[in-house]
């Protein structure tokens, strides 16, 4: 980074992120700065840091994933440490968001969370913040300060491309949506790919209670088809599983699932399992915007480091360029790989 001088920039990583935050900062070749958490016996939380944050341009990377009240709480104390501190900028890193589903009133007298989560970052004194695949986009309109939701779609093209070029896939590629919102993450996958991913389907499903999802019918062509089913989070696994079971039971060929958070909630673990043991799905891929334990790891899945990408983001900051650049070099690659290997397939 040409811009980026080690003396006004600081980067810290928060208990939920800290595995990310260590990727982050070798990539960027740059020491993490170390802040101390200090939780006292009746549950409070203390946080320091460590160096003087005067004047500097600080990222602070923290997912507000489970246990979510107390992440939460953990960034907040932090972002209002470091404004005491008179950093000159705070810049938070939500890799990934908590109660970003609740943002609207589905009923009557229910609170609309996210707002007040939003509330809560910016009146602790956050700059500006950054999330990855907010669950709702418009959900940004929730700050007065600047947000920039990034996405994974061109990450997870990449991967189904891999995934088309290892196993030397010659059926016709379906990108499918789990429900009718998703649609629009579907398309743009399906359009970075091209012609090696040409089909599109949507899943109608609805919700009788929270966590609970009855798929009602598939819309589109998945007959003889490798599937890959694009989410934005895997929670308690009911709506993906359910998605699968239906694709294969209107003939597709092949099922993968591909998602952003891997919230993985009890009994997401053992439904995905039960999925790939039977031959339902073939393999389960998830980012690390949530770090997701040992106890969690299956047979089948698979992490796809974005790292990176939050580095390309961070960088573009810092040195004040335009970050849909940064996407348009990443549509570069793809179309170069789509032309130069799909060939090869076909």
């Amino acid at each position: 980074m040409s811009s980026y001088n080690k003396n006004l920039v600081s980067i810290y990583g928060l208990s939920a992120s800290e595995k990310l935050t260590n990727d982050i900062c070798r990539l960027l070749n740059v020491d993490r700065d170390p802040m101390k958490i200090i939780r006292f016996a009746d549950g409070e939380i203390l946080a320091r840091a460590m160096r003087s944050v005067r004047g500097k341009d600080v990222y602070l990377i923290q997912s507000t994933s489970n246990p979510v009240n107390e992440m939460l709480m953990e960034l907040l104390i932090a972002i209002d440490a470091l404004k005491r501190g008179s950093a000159r900028s705070i810049n938070v890193v939500v890799p990934y968001f908590g109660y970003a589903r609740q943002d609207r009133k589905a009923k009557g007298r229910q609170p609309i969370t996210c707002k007040l989560v939003a509330n809560m970052l910016t009146g602790a004194g956050a700059t500006r913040i950054m999330t990855i695949d907010l669950h709702s986009p418009q959900s940004m309109g929730f700050f007065d300060v600047p947000v920039d939701d990034l996405h994974t779609s061109q990450q997870m093209s990449k991967c189904i491309l891999n995934i088309i070029k290892n196993e030397k896939i010659n059926e016709e590629v379906t990108v499918v949506s789990p429900d009718h919102g998703g649609l629009i993450r579907a398309r743009e996958i399906s359009d970075q790919l091209g012609h090696a991913a040409p089909n599109i389907a949507v899943i109608d499903k609805r919700r009788p209670k929270p966590n609970v999802a009855e798929i009602e019918f598939v819309l589109g062509d998945v007959k003889d088809k490798i599937c890959f089913i694009v989410d934005d989070m895997i929670d308690t696994g009911g709506t993906i599983t359910q998605a699968a079971k239906a694709l294969k039971k209107h003939g597709a060929k092949k099922v993968y699932i591909i998602a952003t958070h891997g919230v993985l909630s009890d009994p997401a673990c053992s439904r995905l399992s039960e999925v790939i043991e039977a031959g339902v799905v073939e393999r389960v891929i998830l980012t690390n915007t949530i770090d997701i334990p040992k106890e969690k790891i299956f047979k089948g899945l698979e992490i796809i480091n974005i790292a990176p990408m939050v580095v390309d983001m961070i960088k573009a900051i810092v040195e004040s360029r335009s970050l849909s650049d940064v996407y348009t070099a990443y549509n570069d690659e793809l179309s170069l790989a789509v032309k130069k290997d799909f060939k090869k397939i076909k």
